[in-house]
């Protein structure tokens, strides 16, 4: 049965820089990388490729020695350029000089009929084989799903309630008919219910209103509503000892593409996004872009901080780097490298802050979007209880407890305040309003990690 929940806790974060609805045709990247650290988990990677052989779009390229039947592919043909290691050998990047024509691999081609007859040992074989299975996320833990699991449900977040996030429903225009393809081929994959859920203060973007063979829900209120481990905690919370999979919108019309078309397309429309790029819109590209095209002449300013992804979760790239594999925005602010005299005591307006602290007066204009930089105001200090992390975090959980027992390393208690039903995006909004200045991110995956592998 379909739900419509109303969140109240949590904290629009509203910056300047939102894309505009128009696609926009930057000059097409000329490198593309698969980097390893964009899967959370993967223990062993194993390099199938050199530098100088050539590839298409969908050949392997490495596999985790640890789930080793899931391929990882080449979003694009072309030249491997380099395989970059750090210490220890470490894999760091498989890097593609891409050609100007792009060839594929083939892999079979299924018409919307034949989908209904086909066997779920067919589909995970396509899936793993043709690149897509990484779009599968398992939770608890937020790695890449295990082909081996049937997951009691597999969870579908329609809206992204991050700051200057995409529009899904834009992004997503056109692809109806590989989203219900997409959707017809997760149903092969668990004997439960595939939920959609959608944002229930807009409407609901085509591409999800056909959709059939889902459960439609709505959330609506304030950040993280968008977040897909906070829609599960409202739908069918996750136990010690239960599996549940999740996947992005555009990682089902991906799966729907490679069904309908026998190719893995890597092509994704992508918001540009912050304060200081020129255009602040939407591109399509491809899955492990070079962002240098998107952002060179796109600049009103030289000192920033380019992110692959949203600030909250996503990750600090140089002006040449690549977009991640899972990102659906880059986002572009102003470095905030500096020291600030009086800092949070200094009267202003243009300072965004969760608090009503001295100084700090943005509560009076609740609808400015505001230009911030990357300067932290502080350091690491002691962990303050405020009691602020619970009003911005719609779970029925104690994040300062379920924090406190991860750095204290007490499993019996991190799993008796929630640490199955979380991972780091769903505490980021802590990390932001929290006056300690604690890495809470990294305290979640170093909980994660310890009940994952004790």
């Amino acid at each position: 049965m379909s739900k419509t929940v109303k969140l109240k806790k949590g904290f629009d974060i509203k910056l300047a820089g939102k894309a505009e609805k128009q696609l926009e045709n930057f000059s097409p990247a000329k490198t593309f990388a698969i980097k390893p650290t964009d899967f959370i988990g993967m223990q062993r990677p194993k390099v199938t490729v050199n530098e100088g052989d050539t590839v298409k779009a969908g050949t392997p390229l490495l596999f985790d020695k640890a789930l080793d039947q899931v391929q990882y592919v080449a979003p694009v043909s072309g030249e491997i350029v380099e395989v970059k290691r750090g210490e220890k050998r470490k894999l760091l990047e498989i890097k593609i000089l891409a050609d100007k024509n792009i060839s594929y691999e083939e892999f079979q081609k299924h018409t919307e009929s034949s989908l209904k007859s086909i066997s779920k040992e067919d589909v995970i074989k396509q899936m793993t084989q043709g690149g897509v299975w990484p779009q599968l996320i398992q939770r608890p833990f937020g790695i890449v799903a295990n082909p081996e699991d049937s997951p009691k449900a597999i969870f579908i977040s329609g809206f992204d309630t991050h700051p200057l996030a995409p529009d899904l429903g834009f992004a997503l225009q056109g692809e109806d008919k590989n989203f219900q393809a997409g959707v017809q081929i997760l149903s092969k994959l668990t004997s439960g219910k595939i939920h959609l859920n959608v944002n229930g203060d807009a409407d609901v973007p085509s591409v999800f209103a056909k959709a059939e063979g889902v459960e439609l829900n709505k959330f609506s209120g304030p950040h993280p509503a968008g977040n897909v481990g906070v829609q599960i905690h409202h739908i069918d919370p996750i136990n010690k000892g239960e599996i549940a999979w999740t996947i992005s919108p555009f990682g089902v019309a991906q799966i729907g593409k490679l069904f309908l078309e026998g190719r893995y397309d890597a092509s994704k429309v992508i918001a540009v996004t912050g304060s200081e790029v020129k255009k602040a819109v939407y591109t399509k590209t491809m899955i492990g872009a070079c962002v240098d095209t998107m952002i060179e002449g796109n600049l009103s300013q030289d000192h920033v901080r380019v992110v692959s992804g949203n600030v909250l979760t996503g990750e600090k790239i140089n002006r040449d780097g690549y977009l991640g594999y899972y990102a659906q925005q880059i986002t572009v602010l102003p470095e905030g490298d500096y020291y600030e005299f009086l800092g949070w005591m200094k009267p202003t307006t243009e300072k965004l802050s969760y608090h009503r602290a001295l100084g700090l007066l943005s509560f009076l204009n609740p609808k400015k979007e505001y230009v911030l930089d990357t300067n932290a105001r502080g350091e690491e200090r002691a962990f303050v209880q405020t009691g602020v992390f619970e009003s911005v975090t719609p779970m029925d959980i104690l994040p300062v407890y379920l924090l406190k027992a991860i750095m204290a390393e007490d499993f019996d208690e991190m799993e008796e305040l929630g640490i199955y039903e979380i991972i780091e995006e769903d505490l980021a909004l802590c990390e932001f309003v929290d006056v300690s200045k604690h890495p809470v991110q990294e305290i979640v995956r170093k909980g994660i990690d310890l009940i994952q592998y004790s």
